[in-house]
């Protein structure tokens, strides 16, 4: 049998985007559901003093989680309730008084995501009387905010079961 140039670099071709898709999914299947994702904060929130030793609610500070999709992240005037007068001279406690003097919001790193395609909504499960800690884990005793549950839709799903919640794509697929 005869093999063309033509065939060889089509055939390498073919193998460039084997491997180049089995990477691709590597990379996705690591960021979905392998290591936990805890990027940077830009001010590093102590969830550990405000959440654990001062036990403050989740909705003390995500109050859109009980009314909207979205949990969102806390308007800087919550923190300021307290910090205009406590805990002031601390290193990330400026940083918060800075963003409030320049009126300019603190950019927070996303640390759980969802495609695009999916609808959820925090407001449905806070309601329900589901625990922020099922999906974010034991926020209270992180030194640093990481994704620890995977969020894939099996994980999803096997939670709806458990908990006799709906399961037909459209409760959470638009």
């Amino acid at each position: 049998m005869r093999v063309t140039a033509g065939k060889t670099l089509a055939g390498l071709a073919l193998a460039g985007y084997f491997i180049l898709a089995l990477l691709l999914l590597a990379v996705l299947a690591r960021h979905r559901g392998g290591e936990p994702v805890a990027p940077a904060q830009p001010v590093a929130f102590p969830h550990t003093v405000h959440a654990g030793r001062l036990k403050l609610a989740c909705t003390f500070c995500h109050v859109f989680a009980e009314r909207f999709p979205r949990a969102g992240m806390p308007p800087l005037a919550t923190c300021m309730t307290c910090h205009r007068s406590i805990a002031v001279e601390r290193p990330e406690v400026r940083k918060l008084l800075a963003h409030v003097e320049r009126q300019e919001p603190v950019v927070w790193q996303r640390v759980h995501t969802l495609p695009g395609h999916v609808y959820f909504t925090h407001k449905r499960h806070v309601r329900a009387g589901i625990d922020c800690a099922a999906c974010h884990g034991g926020v209270a005793q992180m030194e640093r905010v990481k994704r620890v549950r995977p969020l894939t839709m099996g994980w999803c799903v096997t939670c709806h079961r458990l908990r006799g919640a709906p399961t037909d794509c459209a409760t959470c697929h638009k």
